[in-house]
């Protein structure tokens, strides 16, 4: 049977919303985070608290004492869903306008100004390969990876074209202690947690 492009369109549509409900029936029984992405569902396994959460509270605190009273760094619900690529995503802090998190449902990726992730112990290409793939071909325009078990991180910028869909063209590797400048505004990166062995 050959399946044309509408018919694939709609079953990749009716795999995502498949996918979609099996994640929100886990959110509340299953530890850990879910997320629906090029490649499937993912499901990482971080714990509560630590070095993952203090460090993304560190972020969201050091960015909003140097953003615009209109912007927050937040770091809770709800998820960025692009619904015709087939991906939801959690960041654990995303740069947005108030405006733009005062939404039902989802948000809207291309309305966010960056999205931060701290790479989680237990499934790092999460951050490092899948949301590197996932956040440009939604249009985030900046994302930045704090890694607590190599006390490293890089921002990336500019999106652009490939012939595997857009990928960031600019990257900005940094190491803790140093500055790291995310979008219009620099923060130290001083005093951040690393994971214990």
């Amino acid at each position: 049977m050959t399946i044309a492009p509408d018919d694939a369109r709609q079953s990749a549509s009716h795999v995502y919303r498949a996918m979609r409900d099996v994640v929100q029936s886990m959110d509340d029984s299953l530890p850990g985070k879910f997320e629906i992405t090029k490649e499937g569902i993912v499901h990482d396994m971080m714990s509560p608290g630590g070095p993952h959460e203090v460090t993304a509270a560190h972020i969201s605190r050091r960015l909003e004492r140097v953003m615009p009273d209109e912007l927050l760094a937040h770091n809770g619900t709800p998820d960025v869903e692009n619904a015709p690529e087939g991906i939801t995503r959690h960041p654990d802090v995303m740069v947005i306008a108030w405006d733009d998190l005062d939404v039902e449902g989802s948000i809207d990726p291309r309305t966010l100004i960056a999205a931060i992730e701290v790479v989680s112990r237990s499934n790092p290409d999460n951050d490092w390969v899948g949301k590197m793939r996932d956040y440009p071909l939604i249009g985030i325009p900046i994302y930045a990876i704090f890694d607590p078990r190599t006390a490293t991180g890089a921002v990336l910028t500019d999106i652009h074209a490939t012939p595997d869909g857009p990928r960031y063209a600019t990257r900005k590797d940094f190491v803790y202690g140093e500055d790291v400048t995310i979008g219009d505004w620099t923060i130290s990166t001083d005093g951040l947690p690393r994971y214990k062995d």
